[in-house]
């Protein structure tokens, strides 16, 4: 499936409002536009795309990882953790989308991933 039309039926299927380009990344370099629409969560399903991302401080509790999302502190779901593509911009990102008036994390890669 066309990775666009994956994000429009993951957003279909969720209910959730995932961000959109706007122009707002326009001089984002390309290898960097490139990674984010690359990045795949371990369970398959494509991240997808700069505009869904969100770069981000994080936190290490008890071997768990922590982001701030919103204004509150939430625990990085295993699922959701990307150690294997890289991360060229240098900070943690997080993907979430809101689901039946809760944050779901779908991915997350550390600042440090290799």
């Amino acid at each position: 499936m066309h990775r666009l039309a994956l994000c429009v039926w993951l957003a279909a299927m969720t209910s959730a409002a995932f961000a959109f380009d706007n122009g707002q990344y326009d001089n984002v370099p390309p290898d960097i536009r490139a990674w984010f629409k690359s990045v795949i969560a371990p369970n398959g399903v494509p991240c997808c795309d700069i505009s869904d991302g969100h770069r981000t401080d994080y936190d290490v509790r008890k071997g768990s990882y922590w982001v701030p999302i919103e204004g509150q502190w939430m625990e990085v779901p295993e699922r959701a953790i990307i150690r294997d593509r890289g991360n060229p911009v240098g900070q943690a990102v997080v993907w979430y989308v809101h689901h039946r008036g809760a944050i779901i994390i779908s991915c997350f890669v550390p600042a440090d991933a290799v």
